[in-house]
């Protein structure tokens, strides 16, 4: 059932994936068909909730919607969101399904090896919970979702978003949940992806690099988006025209949650009046500053972060 004494209004609705993350970084380097040294850990994750925590963190109010296992890791990450003030009424139990878990196992390089994911009590997540929540969620500044939800909800919070005029952000998560946006390009406000879910979306292994892929997008019939590539840099697509930016100089040590922070960094900008190129300079700075950290969300993150010089990031390549 869900929880409905937490506070509501928040200005920024997050719906998606809480996850219980299991980590192994490989000690020397991955050997296949055989038993690694690694050494091993666990935190509270999912694309969503990481972004929740992120922009709670920052200051701004965040209600969190999402589907975890009526089990002590359920309990665990909700309690852990509702610690740091954010708002979970919106979260579902469920004793059909466990909470959510990752495992990704790490090279030497930090790099992900290979990721196993049981998700699948997000199916379970149906437009009856959207219904219930709906009333509190219409007056967001923003609404974001990820792709762990079915493509069925997806659409409902598009055509929900679309009615109410409200902003409706989608993070594609992966490549084969972001083909569950097929068809949503126009309904979408603004699109969170990287190069190669881009590719997965729009069909074809076409698009090279950000700039290509969000120029791709734009023809598939979204407005507005952001294309990651790691350090490579990103691109946005706005109004029509694509830019090319620089990644922010960073000394990683574990890349885990970097592409999370990069969208809540955006939102949280957005929310506080930015343009979208501007707001994505902080988003690539909290997402460079948190690859230099093993935890999936910047441990001393707080409304102070891009305060000052923070936020003097280098503009669009030449």
């Amino acid at each position: 059932m869900n929880d409905s004494s937490d506070r509501a209004g928040a200005g920024v609705a997050i719906f998606g994936g809480a996850v219980f993350d299991r980590k192994y970084q490989a000690r020397a380097r991955l050997v296949p068909g055989t038993s690694n040294p690694v050494d091993s850990s666990s935190s509270h994750g999912g694309v969503a909730r990481n972004i929740a925590e992120n922009l709670v963190r920052l200051g701004v109010p965040t209600a969190f919607h999402s589907i975890v296992g009526a089990d002590a890791a359920g309990e665990a990450l909700v309690e852990r969101l509702r610690g740091l003030g954010a708002d979970v009424g919106g979260v579902v139990r469920s004793s059909e399904r466990p909470t959510a878990e990752y495992v990704a196992v790490l090279e030497t390089d930090h790099e992900l090896a290979l990721g196993i994911a049981d998700m699948a009590i997000f199916d379970l997540y149906s437009e009856a919970h959207l219904d219930a929540v709906w009333p509190r969620v219409a007056q967001a500044n923003w609404i974001l979702a990820d792709c762990n939800l079915q493509t069925g909800v997806l659409q409902a919070l598009a055509r929900r978003c679309e009615g109410a005029g409200a902003r409706f952000a989608v993070n594609t998560v992966s490549g084969p949940k972001a083909v569950r946006l097929n068809g949503l390009g126009s309904a979408v406000g603004l699109l969170f992806t990287n190069r190669d879910e881009a590719n997965t979306l729009i069909g074809r292994d076409i698009a090279a690099d950000p700039r290509s892929a969000a120029e791709a997008l734009r023809d598939c019939g979204f407005a507005a988006a952001v294309v990651t590539d790691g350090g490579n840099g990103y691109a946005i697509l706005e109004n029509g025209a694509v830019s090319w930016h620089q990644a922010v100089e960073a000394s990683p040590v574990d890349i885990t949650g970097a592409g999370d922070a990069f969208v809540a960094g955006t939102l949280s900008r957005l929310f506080a009046g930015d343009g979208l190129a501007l707001a994505a300079r902080s988003g690539a700075l909290l997402a460079a500053r948190t690859t230099e950290t093993l935890e999936s969300v910047l441990p001393d993150l707080s409304p102070g972060f891009f305060a000052g010089g923070g936020r003097a990031m280098p503009g669009p390549a030449s």
